[in-house]
């Protein structure tokens, strides 16, 4: 009788274990998965925007011949988005774009007759109304990596998580120009 007891209690520790780590690979896998659905959500904002910047770079070249190392740049960094093959790549790149392109709106402010001109100032509608956007998804974003990245490091999630490959995320940042330029003002 002792060992049926004996062999019960063990098979209910062992199924506990089991279903303990079933649990914490599903919670992973979900907080994994929506960490990339958030990211898919701010893809599709920043290729658009991506997309807009040529006829940006168009309008605002006329005005700003000698600005041409910036255009070369924001036009680079737009190429190495679009080519990019993985989220962590993407998330360096629209970073060292957000860069550039504020740098580019503050430029364009030394140009009278380019805050006056309607194609720029629809297409400065269009982009600001993408990065009106763009801030709310990072939002989302920056919380389900936060989540993410505090769940593969809780115990005892992280002694499944590190062996499984799971290792934290790039956080979407914002540059300090941004931070200093509190949006674009024509």
């Amino acid at each position: 009788m002792q060992n049926i007891i004996g062999f019960v209690i063990l098979a209910l520790i062992i199924l506990f274990i089991i279903t303990s780590g079933v649990r914490i690979y599903n919670r992973l896998v979900m907080l994994n998965l929506n960490v990339d659905k958030s990211f898919a959500n701010i893809d599709v904002l920043l290729k658009q925007r991506a997309d807009e910047i040529p006829e940006l770079i168009k309008i605002v070249k006329k005005y700003m011949e000698y600005e041409e190392g910036l255009m070369n740049k924001v036009t680079e960094l737009r190429t190495k988005y679009l080519n990019a093959t993985n989220n962590d790549n993407k998330i360096k790149t629209a970073n060292e774009l957000n860069k550039a392109f504020a740098n580019i709106l503050a430029v364009s402010e030394n140009y009278p007759d380019l805050k006056a001109n309607t194609s720029f100032v629809s297409l400065q509608g269009r982009v600001s109304e993408l990065e009106n956007h763009l801030a709310d998804r990072r939002e989302l974003y920056n919380d389900s990596v936060n989540l993410y990245n505090i769940g593969i490091n809780e115990f005892p999630a992280l002694l499944l998580a590190k062996p499984l490959g799971y290792s934290n995320k790039e956080l979407l940042q914002i540059s300090e120009i941004e931070k200093q330029y509190h949006g674009v003002q024509f």
